[in-house]
């Protein structure tokens, strides 16, 4: 399995942030809840499938949950089940805040020359 970059798309990952910080309630005391954090956007390009069909579904076993496929040939790459993508957004930093993304990671499959990454479309607000 090879990529071809003609075939390649630029999109964007945030990976999940392990400094996450507790919340604190209105009296200063730690509430024992923990507020999701991801790291600042990385650009990336890969090869994104136009939409899911039975000719992948095997490579995830029964794992049917998914909208589209990434495939690279970047054994280096991050992106892992805790990742977040913008697929069909950019992301936009508004102060402290990013933009939602559009995507979260399903699962990922490692083969010996290439990574499989299944991905669900989210509507976060």
């Amino acid at each position: 399995m090879r990529s071809l970059q003609r075939n390649e798309q630029t999109f964007w990952y945030r990976l999940f942030s392990e400094n996450v910080k507790p919340l604190v309630d209105e009296w200063g005391n730690e509430s024992g809840e923990y507020r999701t954090e991801y790291l600042d956007p990385v650009e990336m390009r890969a090869n994104i499938s136009p939409a899911s069909g039975t000719s992948v579904t095997e490579q995830f076993g029964n794992l049917d949950n998914y909208d589209k496929v990434i495939v690279t040939t970047d054994m280096s790459c991050p992106i892992d089940e805790n990742s977040v993508l913008y697929i069909n957004s950019e992301p936009v930093k508004t102060g402290d805040n990013w933009s939602p993304y559009d995507y979260v990671v399903r699962r990922v499959a490692r083969s010996l020359n290439g990574l499989s990454i299944a991905i669900r479309k989210v509507d976060v607000s």
